[in-house]
């Protein structure tokens, strides 16, 4: 096993999550197999309880984790399925510890940082180096660690990167620092931040190897030899990583930069044949346009990162850019879904915002604009679909109050109070019904999809609800899946988040649906 550990300093938010999946896609393109360990410094044991609108979106793995949005970023790149095993976080590391002391698995010893938090962390390090995709242990693995060199939450992380470098061959691990290069009124870049933060990673024992310095504009020569010379690192491994109109023209941007060479040197791999079957797909160039109204109570794009891919996806394997406007659900007004080509309802929890949501469903349904609903939005597309045409005007879901409950709580977490717990989470398999819509889009009987929510159709309105011209097209078990009405141009909702599972090489086949038929709208006037 080879590791690709990635640092950052100066400041949060610089894109470690892009670089470490770039240098794994440049590593896929060349044959290796790899996989990917994200280091949360927070004391949480999971992102799952977290607020989105200030952690960004919550990212579901197929095994039910609740992980940082950077393992969405990786399995996009990389085309892989990861697991909890592969998001490390504090809380996660104390309580493996203080379980194991209460054990006595250490023997009455004194249990302290060093060595038995730093062991805890590199064992489970390469624990999930081994569990590779399922498919056996991979050849590289790449370790993002989360925030930035100096903080006191990262110190047990970095102290443990320094002891596995030490026990590790030399041609088995290289250390990545990313770093920002911001430029004065002039137009040069300044390196004084970089040269500080690479002084405190030394400080802590680490010296880079390689050096990515982010900067708007791609760094001069004359700069990168001035961060080669204070910061001891090889000139060909600074590498210059300027901001890129689009995440996935990053791995080509460190390509030109000769990042793969300088990794390959380090790591002493074999040269193998590069295939550029991945960059083919991502720069494939746009003939049409859609745009797409998504509703939204939070306010914050991060927290819908996997939407927003998904349907950048769909659109390049449709040739069709699709541009995006976020709308307040609490605050729109009419107008500004009058001139859209789809509406999309995300998922959420909460009251807030609810109204404004199903206003924007009816709107879309009674004017035929294509409708995606996501979870959430496939709850309140039943809600709207029970007040507006079986005329139950009190139909709710049991989150939001009183009324119909025509979506309830699951039966077996009626009595669950741990709020890290309560939710179905993961794959799950889905059963498509004949002649439908959504049975088309995948061409399949049975998809495997991931699920993140509480609430369900209630068994109990089912047959009025499809009496009335709402089909239920997918299923698990007692359990709605999907819903369509077949009439419509395209209105289709899904408990199911088909967002999580899309890449730009395997791209969500209701988005794809989605976005065709937006484009079919414009096209179409």
């Amino acid at each position: 096993m080879k590791y690709v550990v990635v640092t950052g300093g100066v400041m949060s938010g610089l894109g470690k999550g892009i670089t470490t999946a770039s240098i794994g896609r440049i590593l896929k393109n060349r044959g290796y197999s790899v996989t990917a360990v994200k280091i949360d410094p927070y004391l949480n044991i999971d992102a799952g309880t977290m607020n989105p609108a200030q952690h960004g979106e919550v990212f579901v793995l197929k095994d039910g984790g609740e992980v940082d949005l950077d393992l969405g970023n990786y399995e996009r790149f990389l085309d892989i399925n990861l697991t909890s095993d592969h998001n490390i976080t504090t809380g996660k590391v104390y309580q493996t510890v203080i379980e194991k002391e209460r054990r006595g698995d250490y023997l009455g010893a004194t249990v302290q940082i060093i060595p038995h938090i730093t062991d805890q962390i590199k064992e489970f390090i390469r624990k999930a180096a081994e569990n590779s995709n399922g498919n056996g242990t991979a050849e590289i693995c790449l370790v993002e660690v989360g925030g930035t060199v100096g903080d006191i939450e990262s110190m047990p992380f970095l102290e443990a990167v320094r002891q596995m470098a030490g026990e590790l061959n030399k041609k088995d691990i290289v250390l990545v620092h990313v770093t920002l290069v911001p430029e004065d009124n002039m137009g040069d870049h300044k390196t004084k931040p970089t040269q500080h933060s690479v002084k405190v990673l030394r400080e802590l024992g680490l010296h880079p190897d390689i050096i990515v310095g982010r900067s708007e504009t791609v760094m001069n020569s004359s700069t990168k030899r001035k961060i080669s010379d204070f910061c001891d690192v090889s000139q060909k491994a600074v590498i210059s990583a300027a901001t890129a109109k689009d995440i996935y023209e990053v791995p080509m941007e460190m390509e030109k930069e000769g990042l793969a060479d300088v990794i390959r040197d380090f790591l002493g791999l074999e040269e193998r044949p590069v295939k550029n079957d991945w960059y083919r797909i991502v720069s494939r160039e746009y003939t049409k346009r859609a745009s797409v109204a998504i509703v939204t109570k939070y306010g914050v794009e991060d927290v819908y990162i996997s939407i927003k891919e998904a349907l950048k996806h769909a659109g390049r394997s449709l040739s069709t850019e699709v541009d995006i406007y976020w709308v307040d659900a609490e605050s729109y007004e009419e107008s500004e879904l009058r001139d859209v080509d789809g509406i999309l309802i995300p998922g959420g929890f909460g009251p807030r915002g609810i109204e404004g949501k199903i206003r924007a469903i009816k709107y879309a349904r009674e004017n035929n604009i294509p409708f995606l609903g996501l979870c959430l939005g496939f709850q309140l597309a039943v809600v709207e679909f029970c007040r507006s045409v079986l005329g139950w005007e009190n139909a709710i879901s049991e989150e939001m109050g009183e009324g119909k409950h025509v979506i309830a709580i699951l039966p077996e977490q009626e009595d669950v109070t741990d709020l890290g717990g309560t939710m179905r989470l993961g794959n799950c398999t889905v059963d498509l019904k004949d002649n439908t819509m959504i049975k088309k889009l995948y061409g399949s009987d049975t998809v495997v999809e991931r699920h993140r929510h509480r609430y369900e159709v209630n068994p109990e309105y089912i047959g009025d609800i499809e009496k009335s011209g709402l089909v239920f097209s997918g299923s698990s078990g007692p359990r709605m899946e999907s819903c369509e009405i077949p009439e419509k141009d395209f209105f289709l909702a899904t408990q199911f988040h088909p967002e999580f599972k899309s890449t730009p090489t395997h791209p969500s086949p209701p988005y794809i649906g989605f976005v065709e038929a937006c484009a079919n709208r414009r096209k179409g006037e």
